[in-house]
């Protein structure tokens, strides 16, 4: 949540502060700002809401100077105003310091409280205000900025990333991390500074992550990282491993659309190179586990959140069917805190796609520290739950911008299928029965290709749904998670309440619901259980409640009984999520773009939580 962007070089810091902050935006909308430093002036821009209306204030009022910091804020602590916009200032004259700042300070109250007893006023309700008044106050004793801000640090509770600037030291930008991530641009007589390498990547392709604890300090020509206990590091440089066209928009209208139709080659990548049609299996090379070590594993515990739990729980139900090993789906939010049970045959799987995800870092943390191995599926390489896991699986999506998770979901499902094949086939499943997960795996981006041609269908159900009050998603066994997502798109994008069920539990209290003006979305492709979901539909039926459904071509039946019939091709049960969200993340964006929502930046929304 909230962006940084930070430069410092030879040209003109605003165009490629604003230019970092439009790619970041996704991170949070309620308001942005930038400082930058002329000679022994610091000039500071900020505005409540998008990054436009910062670009119009600095088109009018131009900031100059090479070296600048900049933000784009989801809001915490106060509401979306100018005021508390970003950067935040501290002290007056030579001895100012800007601040921009990702994370919560939990003891920001006590903090502001004696800086209030010392007669420091106040121009804002965040947290973040009191990190410059107190860097500046320790610039003020006559220290240079760096020395500044590590006094500063060890007086702050809770998370930070963080950048400051200040004319006390022109051409040098300090950055500081704990909790929250920041990755550092490499470049030649320029180097930068981001929350995430979208922001970065048309300048330099070389980049280094910080880590906990880590302080940078920053000029055109040099980098110097410091561990707060530990002193000067020599830092692992990495490289972006994709192209800042992956992060464009295109001819596309919107980001979420965009990462849609990317998902064949999503699943395709995902899949490169881990197959093993030979073996009847998948191969991983990170893990960083022994298959002797795998059989001795007798629980699986994933913890993950939001769409990431939905990829778990289709997880849990393809390891308990390829490999009868049981599986417990965990909300990490909640299992950091919870004193579970972990034996030493339990495995612990974390799940995020920025890899930077609060809870699911903490989760992370907690099975660490009680001993147990734990293992990551995430998609940024370098992220810190990448670098804090014993092992791992990269989902290898490239940049997903759109607030609403999609193709990262279809990585992340793919990924836990290859997972559940290895798994089995290191246990009791068969040859055979391995190499028809093989064929069926390699058969899906092109299906995935078919079901993105019946947009104009989808359409027409968006239609139907874009006036209603209420939408229940319902399907069984794997598709139980795919209509729990379907739910959690369509009221993220598109403000519709929408929950997803079992469709078995129905006549347990949702039917009560049930009415002309309630559309049921039903998830009902052939299947073993294929029968009961047609019960359930009938149920709905009988009191008038409209049907729309996903199911599989040429099914007379389910068309006969829909409103509107959705299809997807013939493939088997154990690959069916993978096409059956697609018509879903369709129907939502399209009933969003109906409805005239904000497709790609829903309100109240970002799209890392990086806070708890």
């Amino acid at each position: 949540m909230c962006g940084i962007v930070g430069y410092t070089g030879s040209h003109e810091a605003s165009p490629i502060l604003l230019a970092g902050l439009r790619r970041l935006e996704y991170r949070g909308y309620d308001s942005a700002g930038l400082a930058t430093l002329d000679g022994p002036d610091m000039i500071v821009r900020k505005k409540a809401g998008r990054v436009r209306i910062l670009e119009e204030n600095v088109e009018a009022e131009p900031a100059r100077g090479a070296c600048g910091i900049s933000h784009t804020r989801w809001a915490t602590h106060g509401p979306a105003t100018d005021a508390n916009a970003h950067p935040h200032i501290g002290g007056v004259g030579p001895e100012s310091v800007a601040v921009v700042h990702n994370g919560v300070i939990e003891n920001y109250t006590a903090l502001r409280k004696l800086l209030e007893a010392e007669g420091i006023i106040f121009q804002s309700q965040t947290d973040t205000e009191v990190i410059a008044h107190l860097i500046a106050k320790e610039l003020g004793h006559g220290d240079d900025l760096f020395g500044a801000v590590q006094r500063v640090l060890p007086k702050l509770e809770g998370t930070y990333g963080l950048a400051v600037i200040s004319p006390r030291c022109p051409g040098q930008i300090v950055g500081a991390r704990l909790g929250s991530p920041l990755v550092v641009g490499l470049g030649e007589g320029e180097h930068l500074l981001a929350s995430d390498p979208a922001a970065i990547a048309p300048h330099t392709t070389r980049v280094a992550y910080l880590q906990d604890g880590e302080v940078v300090r920053l000029t055109p020509d040099d980098f110097e990282i410091f561990h707060r206990e530990s002193g000067s590091i020599t830092p692992r440089i990495d490289r972006i491993d994709w192209t800042p066209v992956a992060s464009e928009l295109g001819d596309n209208a919107h980001y979420m659309i965009k990462e849609i139709r990317e998902q064949p080659n999503t699943v395709r990548d995902a899949c490169r190179g881990r197959l093993r049609r030979g073996e009847g299996t998948a191969h991983f090379g990170g893990l960083n586990i022994s298959p002797r070590r795998l059989r001795q594993v007798r629980r699986v515990v994933f913890a993950a959140c939001g769409t990431s739990w939905h990829a778990a729980l289709v997880g849990e139900y393809l390891i308990e069917r390829l490999a009868h090993l049981p599986v417990e789906v965990e909300y990490a939010g909640e299992f950091r805190y919870r004193n579970a049970p972990l034996d030493n045959q339990t495995l612990v799987f974390v799940i995020s796609q920025s890899g930077e995800t609060a809870d699911t870092l903490g989760a992370l943390r907690e099975a660490k520290r009680q001993g147990h191995p734990t293992l990551a599926i995430c998609n940024v390489v370098g992220s810190t739950i990448a670098r804090e896991a014993d092992g791992g699986i990269y989902l290898h999506a490239g940049p997903e911008i759109g607030v609403a998770s999609t193709k990262a979901f279809s990585a992340q499902v793919a990924v836990l299928t290859l997972l559940a094949l290895h798994l089995g086939r290191i246990r009791h499943l068969s040859f055979p029965d391995g190499v028809a997960v093989v064929d069926a795996m390699e058969a899906i981006p092109s299906h995935i290709e078919r079901v993105l041609e019946t947009e104009p269908l989808i359409i027409k159900a968006a239609e139907r749904l874009a006036e209603a009050r209420s939408v229940l998603f319902l399907g069984r066994d794997l598709l139980f998670p795919v209509a729990l997502e379907g739910a959690l798109k369509l009221k993220e994008i598109s403000y519709l309440h929408a929950e997803g069920y079992p469709a078995a539990e129905m006549k347990h209290g949702p039917l009560a619901l049930i009415d002309p003006d309630t559309p049921c979305v039903f998830i009902a492709p052939r299947g073993s259980l294929h029968a009961k979901t047609l019960g359930s539909i009938e149920e709905v039926r009988a009191r008038r409640g409209p049907v729309i459904s996903v199911g599989t071509e040429g099914d007379e039946e389910l068309m006969r009984m829909s409103e509107v019939f959705l299809p997807i091709p013939d493939v088997p049960e154990i690959v069916q999520p993978l096409l059956a969200v697609i018509p879903l993340q369709l129907l939502a964006y399209h009933v969003a773009r109906l409805r005239g929502c904000d497709i790609d930046k829903p309100r109240n929304l970002a799209k890392s939580v990086t806070v708890e």
